[in-house]
C-alpha cells in the first residue's frame, strides 16, 4: 500500500518530478526566514517587505486553488507567507 501511494505521489502532475513541486518547496525558506524574524524588534521590520510577503501569500493562495494541477504544497506555503507577513505587519503597527 505504501509503495502504491509513493508511486502515485511520484507520478502526480505536481509531484517531485516537476517544477510544480520544487518551486513551492523552496519558497518555504521565505516563510521560515519570516518566522525567524519574529524575535526581531518591530522597529527593524520593514513595511514594504512585509506588505509584499503578505500580498504574495494571499494572491498565490487563491491562485493555487484554481490552477491545474491542484497544488496543495503551493497553497500551504502561500498561506504561511500570508500569515507570517500579516503577523509581522500587526507587530509593526502596534
Amino acid at each position: 500500500m505504501a509503495a502504491s501511494r509513493l508511486h502515485s505521489l511520484w507520478n502526480h502532475p505536481a509531484g517531485p518530478k516537476t517544477i510544480h513541486f520544487w518551486a513551492p518547496t523552496f519558497k518555504w525558506v521565505i516563510s521560515i526566514a519570516n518566522i525567524a524574524d519574529f524575535s526581531k524588534p518591530p522597529e527593524k521590520i520593514g513595511y514594504p517587505q512585509q506588505i509584499v510577503v503578505a500580498c504574495t501569500g494571499v494572491i498565490w493562495s487563491r491562485y493555487s486553488l484554481v490552477i491545474t494541477p491542484r497544488n496543495l504544497n503551493l497553497l500551504c506555503v502561500n498561506a504561511a507567507m500570508a500569515g507570517t507577513g500579516l503577523y509581522q505587519l500587526a507587530r509593526k503597527v502596534k
